[in-house]
């Protein structure tokens, strides 16, 4: 649905990788499965990022093979696909063919799957060395077996005395680093979420339902070229607000609710982190606008370590600080409460329990170092909240940046964030 992605974004990013390499070295990626679900029904499909990094080809069975050192010049960079036919095209829709293959990925050299065993027992028969994938993100939760994995178990039987390595502590670090490119695709993803939560602020009044200010957002999504949300929706009210991962979407809104939304567009497999609340009726409460205006403090300090240099560790450090004092004002905390407090689990964690950001990129939680400072380039969220359950009241504001030497440049900016313009804009007519 997304519009072409020039094909040089690729051709970097595998000179990038390349250059990563040992010596002898082949690397290998696949896409990721069509999921099943019952009878002959499948999940849709959505690619892995690593190849989708690397070549831009966005269809399910399809293999890169990297070997800069081979023999043959045009086999040191090879891209396998399910081939297309007349029947295919009739039944599923047009798939990639060689040549349109080439324009996506800059890779000339393409193969149907039907030749892969044959092609790849040639380039190992030169290659010392083989990278494999494996989802090494710190949050992964993996219970089934994916194409990765069963590609692995396979070669490392056909080809059990090579010397096999990981490509993926690699990927972390290139794709933590956004080209241009990737910027102006992550801006494609905000500014789409932008229209989308400037259409909710029209919709939303008391009685209406969560699941409906769910549905008016992927109408926008959908009608501005977005696959649809980049993760499951939060659309949070009144209590629901407190908890963190709430997901079910399925209450009415009632008079006097602030709503949580933590919502975010996906456009061309890049995400979209929102968070953003307003009062069902138009109107903050003094009590709200004393939380959210605290939340907003926070936030807008803790942008400001974002800085080249710094560690997510002591960066998350400096804002509990900030969050502290904050809640010390609200008198939610006191100074008992401080100097009580267990140093692995402050005081202020009470009503902030969860990080004020991660990476984000091709994955809404994406790869990167949590432990070497960060970089010009790095993109992260900024999303610090006071959650108070008893007041059944949440509040957590987010926006996606982009770190630069200076500020981060905020890929939300223009999504409105002050109570006076929410509030504006929910009572315009």
């Amino acid at each position: 649905m997304y519009l072409t992605i020039n094909k040089g974004l690729y051709e970097r990013n595998r000179k990038k990788l390349v250059k990563e390499l040992e010596p002898s070295s082949l690397v290998v990626l696949n896409s990721n499965d069509i999921y099943p679900t019952s009878s002959d029904g499948t999940l849709a499909f959505k690619q892995h990022s690593d190849i989708f990094y690397l070549s831009g080809v966005d269809q399910e069975e399809s293999i890169l093979v990297l070997f800069p050192d081979a023999s043959e010049a045009k086999h040191r960079e090879i891209l396998f696909l399910k081939e297309t036919n007349e029947t295919i095209k009739i039944w599923e829709g047009e798939k990639l063919s060689k040549e349109t293959a080439f324009e996506t990925s800059g890779i000339r050299t393409v193969y149907w799957l039907e030749q892969f065993e044959t092609i790849f027992k040639t380039l190992m028969s030169e290659a010392q060395n083989v990278y494999l994938n494996t989802n090494e993100h710190l949050r992964a939760k993996v219970e089934v077996e994916t194409r990765e994995a069963r590609f692995i178990k396979w070669c490392k039987e056909e080809y059990p005395a090579h010397n096999y390595k990981r490509i993926s502590p690699i990927m972390h670090k290139l794709r933590a680093v956004k080209e241009p490119e990737e910027i102006e695709l992550m801006q494609k993803a905000c500014d789409i979420t932008e229209r989308a939560f400037k259409r909710v602020l029209d919709f939303i009044k008391p009685s209406v339902w969560e699941f409906e200010i769910e549905a008016e957002l992927i109408h926008e999504f959908i009608r501005s070229r977005s696959d649809g949300f980049a993760y499951t929706p939060i659309i949070a009210s009144g209590f629901n607000a407190c908890v963190l991962h709430y997901i079910d979407n399925n209450q009415q809104v009632k008079d006097g609710d602030l709503i949580l939304m933590d919502i975010g567009a996906e456009y061309a497999n890049y995400d979209a982190d929102l968070t953003r609340c307003v009062p069902a009726n138009g109107r903050f409460s003094k009590r709200q606008k004393e939380i959210y205006n605290a939340v907003l403090r926070v936030q807008r300090s803790a942008i400001k370590l974002l800085r080249p240099g710094i560690t997510l560790k002591d960066y998350h450090v400096e804002v509990g600080k900030l969050m502290e004092s904050e809640l010390l004002d609200l008198k939610l905390i006191d100074k008992t409460d401080i100097k009580n407090q267990n140093p692995d689990w402050p005081a202020y964690k009470k009503y902030f329990m969860h990080g004020t950001s991660h990476y984000i990129g091709l994955d809404t939680h994406d790869v990167g170092s949590w432990v070497e400072p960060i970089k010009e380039g790095n993109a992260f969220t900024c999303e610090p909240g006071i959650y108070i359950p008893e007041e059944s009241l949440g509040v957590r504001i987010e926006n996606d940046l982009i770190i630069t030497k200076d500020e981060p440049f905020d890929l939300m900016r223009n999504i409105p964030v002050e109570i006076e313009e929410i509030e504006g804009l929910m009572n315009k007519s």
